[in-house]
């Protein structure tokens, strides 16, 4: 036997399965205090902000159409499968098929939580790009999307939308998952009621629910993928030292793995530090954060929602305009002379210390503790007006226009999807016993 096949043995196995968990561990760690701030904001605007009449605004792919669909995604939950769940409602109740495109480009994203927690792991330039990149990224979509998404295909998709929608589809009413803000209650009102900020508790915590798994998934895979991978493999994947045709190939390979890495939303980013520390560039870095919407599960939602055919050519368009995203991106910031050059050793640090982020942890650990709390009294607080829970996510949604619905021993639930919808109907009892058990659920 070989000193190499020695030296590999069941206690090196589970070693380095430690030491990688426990860089994940650490990287969550770190980036704690963001996440309760990034969510609780979120939460707040989603709560908040006035959002009536927007699937009115966006029946073009002009600009202002394009801008109120950038906007209402930005105020918009960042999770992924929502995302795509809302655009397939504003499409299905008559908007411009590029400008629900637009909104779902923009709620994944354009959103706080995911540049504070971009600013906490990997740097102040990769939340510019985020910013910078996205609006470059949305433009594209637009010019592109105009020429590959109409026609035949678009008539087709929303007849599909029109005549063969799942049962449960949502038809009437408003668009977003989320609640809305009551009718005639003004922002300025709600956010001096206990109902408002319970609300506001609500879309966190709701929030939290939907990407528990995502955020997992992301932090595990970046621990190993920090911790076992060889700089060799690294340096396979991504071809380095020939100028702008190293850049061209990982902003094109940036979107490859996350397509086969299934890891959407914010659990891309602790993925995306592991892939700057493995040396990508600056632009593929920036192109695998935007593509956390072709990941494999989003398409096979595509395809069911719009047919094949158009779920192709949404893979296409959106890989080609998120990677030009990330090239002109890198372009840019190399132009300003604020292209990162330091590539981090360790992401995270490996031990715990009294340091500002042990601080910043346990001062919104009390406040996810409040978070947390209002939800659980949110009835009794004066919120949940006209919203339930999917029982399913986890996600708030308005019960006049959740995007879908299902009834189960003479009970009406409630989902933010088809896709939560149908994992329900598996086995709806599991769900509700669960959801019984639960204290503070209606």
């Amino acid at each position: 036997m070989s000193p190499e096949m020695v030296a590999v043995t069941p206690i090196h196995i589970v070693v380095d399965v430690g030491h990688s968990l426990r860089q994940g561990l650490f990287m969550f760690w770190e980036t704690l205090w963001a996440l309760v701030l990034g969510f609780g904001l979120s939460g707040a605007v989603q709560a908040f902000a006035s959002r009536e009449g927007m699937q009115r605004k966006l029946g073009d792919h002009k600009l202002a159409s394009v801008a109120r669909a950038s906007g209402y995604g930005i105020i918009s939950s960042s999770c992924s499968y929502a995302a795509s769940a809302m655009a397939k409602s504003l499409f299905q109740k008559g908007a411009d098929f590029v400008t629900s495109m637009v909104f779902m480009f923009a709620s994944t994203n354009l959103v706080v939580e995911l540049g504070i927690v971009l600013a906490v792991l990997i740097g102040w330039q990769f939340v510019l790009s985020e910013f910078i990149g996205g609006a470059i990224m949305i433009v594209l979509l637009v010019l592109g999307g105009a020429l590959a998404f109409r026609g035949r295909l678009i008539s087709a998709a929303r007849e599909r939308m029109s005549g063969g929608a799942p049962p449960g589809t949502a038809t009437q009413g408003g668009h977003d998952g989320h609640a809305p803000a009551p009718l005639g209650l003004e922002w300025r009102k709600r956010i001096r009621s206990t109902g408002g900020w319970a609300d506001a508790a609500t879309c966190t915590m709701s929030d939290l629910a939907m990407l528990r798994r995502e955020m997992a998934i992301g932090y595990v895979a970046a621990g190993f993928l920090a911790t076992l991978v060889p700089v060799q493999v690294w340096n396979g994947l991504f071809i380095a030292g020939h100028g702008w045709w190293t850049t061209l190939e990982n902003v094109a390979v940036g979107p490859l793995i996350a397509l086969i890495s299934c890891v959407c939303s914010i659990g891309n980013v602790p993925l995306a530090a592991a892939l700057w520390k493995g040396g990508i560039s600056f632009g593929g870095v920036v192109s695998f954060i935007f593509a956390d919407l072709i990941a494999l599960p989003l398409l096979l939602v595509y395809r069911r929602l719009y047919g094949a055919r158009l779920a192709l050519r949404m893979l296409a368009v959106f890989w080609l305009v998120m990677s030009l995203a990330g090239l002109a991106t890198e372009e840019l910031f190399r132009a300003w002379g604020i292209v990162p050059t330091k590539r981090p050793r360790m992401i995270a640090a490996d031990h715990f210390a009294w340091n500002a982020t042990t601080v910043l942890n346990i001062i919104f650990l009390a406040v996810f503790i409040a978070l947390y709390w209002a939800y659980r009294e949110r009835v009794r607080l004066g919120g949940g007006a006209g919203s339930a829970v999917d029982p399913v996510c986890g996600m708030s949604v308005g019960t006049d226009s959740a995007p879908a619905k299902s009834e189960f021993r003479s009970t009406t639930y409630f989902f933010c999807s088809d896709r939560c919808r149908e994992r329900f109907e598996i086995e709806p009892g599991g769900y509700v016993d669960h959801r019984e058990q639960a204290a503070g659920t209606p």
